[in-house]
Formats: structure tokens, C-alpha cells, sequence
């Protein structure tokens, strides 16, 4: 599971631009799965067929992360840009950014911006031309950029990097397609796009497969980490059940059954109620006639930033839960 992740980590993928990183996991998962393709949008399905297809569940992560995009280039070089997703300009300030095209940078703000309360408008990218047309070399307006990778071992089975966000439900659903027997439905493990910027990928998706049941698998914050807010979820509390966020309330149905298969197979879990923030659930819950629609979530402190922390032992909880509830009937 850690080269896996370390692995998914280093290959880019913001928001609208992810066929690197569904180039990977496509080759990781080529094996394993019983059909593969990619949709319209970009979206990577890969089924796995059950016991019963009378019943679909489909299981997402969304391989996209948060980055920035080129809107213009003044004449010593260098390079406005906009958000793709949610950016906090505090976090991504002075740090070393890499372009699609492999261009690299470094990310600042503009002096008379206010460091306490800066804007993404504020921020500037250098890449080390001298003029427009030396940057124009390299970079146009429309090109995408991302903070570069990054990767640390921690203390207590802990690592550290960019964009576990969410690459590290990526890797918890490569992981069980990989060491799953034979789930009790057909089951669609999807690694969508877009969801950084409105959970598009995982409507499109759950339109195709009109999924009876649904899954996302993503991160939530913690309530452990200095100055942050009250929450129940912690680093090293197992696998997280949500129960709700600001943009679903799961299926009690499917809150209940993740509870049972975790206690029957004693992993770890806690639950989460997530107060501002949501997932691939959302729009699973609710496209075409919609679906019993639950998530499981890998607490991760600093979410959205380029040193996001999680433990290996929740990342290992949440897989072993998701594999033992897709081989478990849904009753």
C-alpha cells in the first residue's frame, strides 16, 4: 500500500487534466478488473463482477486534485493564475509548483498583497523568465499547474504529502479491487474527475450505471491537530463512517451495514459528521432515480495543503472495510 501511494502521489492530476494519473491506474488495475473504460468525461470504470447482478453498487474516488490555471503573463514573465477547486493562498505561498508539460516554478504573492489575507488574485508564479516572450516558451495562458510532489515518512506509521486528497481513496479502492474475491454485486469501482470543482465526474458516472448502491471513498478532516475545530475523527481512530456532511445524509441503511460488517470483522472505525465540506456521495445520491448512497473517509489533518498527514493504519482500515462490506450482502 505505500508505494502505491507514493506512487499516485507524484503523478499530476488537477482538476480537468487527470490521464496521467488514470493512465496508472488503469495499469494497476488492468488485471483485476473484469471490464475497464473510460468515459466521455474522463472518468475511469473498472467492474467487478459479482455473485448477483441483479443489484449494482458503484464505489468512487476522485483522482483529480486542486491546482491552478494560467490566465495571463505580464512582460517580465510572470504568471497570473486562477483556482481550480479550493485553494487557501496561505498554504500554497512560497511553495515549488510543476505545469502539465513539466515546467517548473515557485508560487508567491505579490508584495503589496496582505500576507494575513491574501487572495488567490495576489498570487504569481515564477518560473525564471525574463520577459513574456522567454515564459511564452514555456508556458501559455489555459495551462494547468499543480504544487509539486512531495512525500515523507512520519513518525507512528504516519506520512506526510500533497494531494492524499484524493488520491489516497484512489489508492483504498485500487487496493481492494486488487485483493477482493468475488464481491456480492456487480460492482463499478470508479476513479472519477472533477469532483474539486462540483462532483461532476461522479454524476456522469452514476447516471451510466444507475447504481442501486453507492460508496465514495475520500478524505475528512480531524478534530486532533492544534487550533482546529470540534471534531470527532482522529488520526488513528480506523476506517471513518460518515454519517452526514454539508452536502448529503447517508442512507441509514448503508451507515448501519458498514457498522455491522466493521464490528463482525473487527476494524477499527469511527464515525463522521463533517460540517462543512462533501463528496462523490452527493451527486451519487441523487442522479437519475438515485441510489442508498454511504461513504467511508480517511482521516487526514492539513486537508488542501502540500503537507496533508494521515495514518497507514486508518488507510489500511478503510480497504479492509470496503472489501469485506462489497463481499457482504446489503441487507
Amino acid at each position: 500500500m505505500y508505494n502505491l501511494i507514493k506512487k499516485l502521489t507524484s503523478a499530476f492530476s488537477v482538476s480537468g487534466c487527470e490521464e496521467e494519473i488514470a493512465s496508472l491506474i488503469k495499469e494497476e488495475a488492468s488485471a483485476f478488473a473484469d471490464e475497464i473504460e473510460t468515459d466521455a468525461m474522463g472518468n475511469l470504470i473498472c467492474l467487478k463482477k459479482g455473485k448477483d447482478s441483479s443489484k449494482k453498487v458503484m464505489v468512487a474516488a476522485h483522482m483529480d486534485e486542486i491546482g491552478f490555471v494560467v490566465t495571463s503573463i505580464n512582460d517580465k514573465g510572470f504568471i497570473k493564475v486562477s483556482n481550480i477547486g479550493g485553494i487557501y493562498p496561505v498554504y500554497s505561498s512560497y511553495q515549488k509548483v510543476v505545469f502539465q508539460n513539466g515546467t517548473k516554478g515557485v508560487i508567491i504573492l505579490d508584495d503589496k498583497a496582505s500576507k494575513s489575507d491574501a487572495k488567490v488574485k495576489d498570487m504569481v508564479i515564477d518560473i525564471g523568465a525574463k520577459s513574456k516572450k522567454d515564459a511564452l516558451k514555456k508556458v501559455k495562458v489555459g495551462d494547468t499547474c499543480a504544487v509539486a510532489p512531495s512525500f515523507t515518512r512520519l513518525m507512528n506509521n504516519r506520512i506526510t504529502a500533497k494531494a492524499f486528497d484524493n488520491r489516497i481513496g484512489a489508492a483504498v479502492i485500487l487496493h481492494s479491487l486488487k485483493n477482493i474475491s468475488t464481491p456480492a454485486y456487480d460492482t463499478y469501482y470508479v476513479f472519477t474527475v472533477q469532483e474539486e470543482v462540483g462532483l461532476r465526474g461522479s454524476k456522469a458516472a452514476a447516471f451510466n450505471i444507475a447504481p442501486d448502491y453507492s460508496l465514495a471513498v475520500d478524505v475528512t478532516r480531524t478534530g486532533d491537530a492544534p487550533g482546529v475545530a470540534p471534531m470527532e475523527c482522529s488520526l488513528d481512530g480506523g476506517a471513518a463512517i460518515k454519517i452526514k456532511d454539508s452536502s448529503a445524509i447517508c442512507a441509514p441503511k448503508m451507515v448501519k451495514a458498514l457498522t455491522k460488517v466493521a464490528e463482525d470483522n473487527k476494524i477499527k472505525y469511527q464515525y463522521e459528521i463533517l460540517e462543512g465540506g462533501g463528496t462523490d456521495t452527493a451527486s451519487m445520491q441523487t442522479t437519475g432515480a438515485g441510489s442508498f448512497a454511504g461513504a467511508i473517509s480517511v482521516p487526514v489533518r492539513y486537508i488542501h495543503s502540500p503537507v496533508e498527514t494521515l495514518s497507514l493504519n486508518d488507510v489500511m482500515a478503510c480497504s479492509k472495510l470496503l472489501t469485506a462490506f462489497l463481499e457482504a450482502e446489503i441487507k
